[in-house]
């Protein structure tokens, strides 16, 4: 249960120490009050739907957020804002290990109505709570990259970082994976995608572990270029 309330920023902290053409979107900052939305600016949404998967844990399920909050959400309000048709799939699970991830990642895609342009892939840090050998979590990732690139479906990679209490060697290759398998797998790449926030623990909830939603927000802001990038052109 312990882990299933754990997410990969308890990891940061150590480091620390150490849609159709026409529609109209909300513009980001957007201010809720008396629980409507006071819209700033509309922006003009076109071209074909992109869909986008976000597949990961807790840090895209949202853990202790509004259904509205969390970073597949955001996201795609952010996306929308910058007049892209974009629906982002919240397919994150609290608490899942690569290996969780290896096991659903097929079924998951099975389910969705239509071939995703894009899959976000955030997974690892669970892991290494669960102190899990770098070459274990490889071979998970390599298992959804595999599965990924025979479906033709471009992937963005949301690398990670070790604390260094786990031991120069386990740091040294746990860092190198995500680069390497980017490389291997000619996926797309954030290197650490919780360095804009990661030493700040105002934007984290009072566990300390899971960011808040303005926290989320800082994290769309710093990687919303990166999966527009990622984002294969339409057609």
């Amino acid at each position: 249960m312990l882990l299933r309330h754990l997410s990969i920023m308890v990891i940061a902290f150590s480091l620390a120490a150490c849609g159709n053409s026409g529609d109209v979107a909300e513009a980001p900052g957007t201010e809720i009050a008396g629980g409507e939305a006071a819209r700033i600016t509309e922006i003009v949404v076109e071209g074909p739907e992109r869909r986008i998967l976000a597949f990961g844990d807790s840090l895209f399920a949202g853990y202790g957020l509004e259904e509205q909050q969390g970073y597949p959400e955001q996201l795609e309000d952010a996306m929308r804002a910058r007049g892209i048709n974009a629906r982002v799939i919240d397919a994150g699970v609290s608490g899942d290990t690569s290996a969780a991830g290896r096991q659903r990642l097929a079924f998951t895609l099975d389910a969705q109505a239509a071939k995703p342009d894009l899959v976000i892939l955030e997974l690892g840090g669970n892991d290494m709570l669960r102190g899990i050998q770098p070459d274990q979590t490889r071979a998970n990732f390599e298992a959804m990259l595999e599965e990924l690139r025979d479906r033709e479906i471009p992937v963005l990679l949301m690398g990670m970082r070790s604390p260094p209490n786990y031991g120069e060697e386990y740091q040294r290759q746990f860092d190198a994976l995500y680069g390497e398998l980017a490389q291997q797998y000619d996926a797309a790449l954030v290197p650490f995608w919780l360095e804009s926030i990661y030493e700040d623990q105002s934007l984290f909830l009072d566990d300390r572990i899971h960011p808040t939603a303005e926290g989320i927000t800082e994290l769309v802001e710093d990687t919303v270029d990166d999966v527009e990038g990622a984002l294969p052109p339409a057609g």
